[in-house]
């Protein structure tokens, strides 16, 4: 491993990351850090951001009889995670597992008494948080963090570490609204190998760190966004038989349209993109539904998640839905669609004719429609990442197959899942002008 590599310790690794993050400060971030190794790199964070300083109080389960090897992790507010996978290969019984849990439960409950001193955590509703570790290898206790404050009610969550492993970080990003590393190993070979000092992080250096970013940067949270999102109300769409599909809808006051969200394949109406996207779109006084395309029993069949004419046929079903709902009906449609329901969105709205006034991919496959391209009568923007090539020439050679007007709209710098610092608020903030101008003049 070349000696540029390696971090000379966790706070020189810290401000490597927070250069990174830099652009993120226009949001008001909290920083949280999983004690005990996050916090000396979340300190820089948060110092170079100028952002508030907490912990996260997460805990790996470790495997009965070998304490070093998780199979899950549990977070604070009853956050459990677990690696089914792990459970059954070590034949972890019933039994085992509830002690197991129970104990990482109650070093949970240590920690906070030891770092918080009886003080309540963070209120991070509505908030950008960025965690902030030391490292990623099999993400694990990443995911319950995300978890947990998708449960307090964070609106965007962007996991920040020195460095992940490939594997991990990318699995991560399904989940997460963006993952930061300053480096992405392949093969990682462990966290501490990326470290020239890499000895544990004593309590006492913890308290300390949390007792200085108070002192140096304020304990003011900066208060809640001037506009809270509307809650989203879950509805159930019927596909035929007793068959149904799950939704989340919002509608704003003065609402003025309505989106309906198409996810990729691998991901789900959760998305976590699709549903930073979402909030922005109904910051501008639109409408937003997020479907799952699928029944949980047909997600089951991995060949339905590539089946466009069946996700284009759902969509159809959610906009014949939308159309008849009193909260939703007679508000101009519009499709925002990802990967590779960007093909099932063009598809549904050359089906659809005029009932469908736009159409936005992000990142999208608009290849996979392409024998019903020419039927789209709906304008259609195309949102790219510059270093997306592959998909990038995809869209190319489907805005020339359009007959509709279209523009594409290419990000420099941004990849596949637009995961850069600043480029997916850039998605919204295009998708968000341009939806409103199409579906109200």
């Amino acid at each position: 491993m070349p000696n540029e590599h390696v971090f000379r310790d966790r706070r020189e690794a810290g401000a490597a990351l927070a250069e990174l993050l830099r652009p993120l400060a226009g949001e008001r971030p909290i920083v949280l850090a999983l004690p005990r190794g996050g916090v000396p790199v979340g300190f820089e964070v948060a110092r170079a951001l100028g952002a508030p300083l907490d912990v996260l109080l997460v805990r790996k389960v470790g495997a009965p009889g070998n304490p070093e090897l998780g199979i899950g992790a549990v977070a604070e507010g009853g956050v459990r995670v677990l690696d089914p996978g792990s459970v059954r290969a070590l034949l972890v019984s019933a039994e085992e597992l509830e002690t197991a849990l129970r104990r990482a439960d109650t070093e949970l409950a240590e920690r906070s008494r030891r770092y918080r001193n009886g003080s309540s955590p963070r209120d991070v509703s509505g908030r950008t948080v960025i965690v902030a570790d030391d490292g990623l290898a099999t993400g694990g206790t990443a995911t319950a963090a995300v978890r947990a404050l998708r449960q307090r009610g964070a609106a965007r969550v962007v996991v920040a570490v020195p460095v992940a492993a490939h594997e991990s970080a990318a699995r991560l990003r399904e989940l997460a609204d963006a993952v930061i590393c300053v480096q992405e190993p392949v093969e990682l070979r462990g966290v501490g190998a990326w470290y020239a000092d890499f000895s544990q992080t004593s309590d006492a250096e913890v308290t300390s760190l949390l007792k200085q970013a108070t002192a140096e940067i304020g304990g003011s949270s900066g208060g809640p966004p001037a506009d809270d999102p509307p809650d989203p109300e879950s509805v159930r769409i019927p596909v035929g038989g007793d068959r149904s599909i799950e939704a989340d809808l919002v509608v704003p006051s003065g609402v003025r349209g309505l989106v309906i969200f198409a996810h990729g394949s691998g991901s789900s109406r959760h998305s976590a993109r699709n549903r930073h996207v979402a909030a922005a779109l109904q910051q501008d006084g639109l409408a937003t539904l997020l479907l799952d395309l699928l029944t949980p029993e047909e997600e089951l069949d991995r060949g339905n998640v590539f089946d466009i004419a069946l996700l284009a046929q759902r969509l159809l079903v959610a906009t014949r839905w939308a159309a008849a709902e009193p909260a939703t009906r007679g508000l101009p449609v519009g499709y925002f669609g990802a990967s590779t329901g960007a093909g099932a969105a063009m598809v549904a709205a050359a089906r659809a004719g005029d009932a469908v006034r736009a159409v936005v991919s992000r990142g999208g496959r608009p290849d996979l429609a392409a024998p019903h391209l020419g039927a789209v009568r709906a304008p259609v923007l195309l949102i790219v990442g510059g270093d997306d090539r592959v998909v990038l020439d995809l869209n190319r050679e489907a805005a020339a197959q359009l007959r509709a007007p279209c523009e594409l709209v290419v990000i420099p710098g941004a990849t596949h899942l637009f995961e850069e610092p600043g480029a997916l608020d850039e998605v919204a903030s295009l998708a968000g002008t341009w939806l409103v101008r199409q579906l109200t003049d």
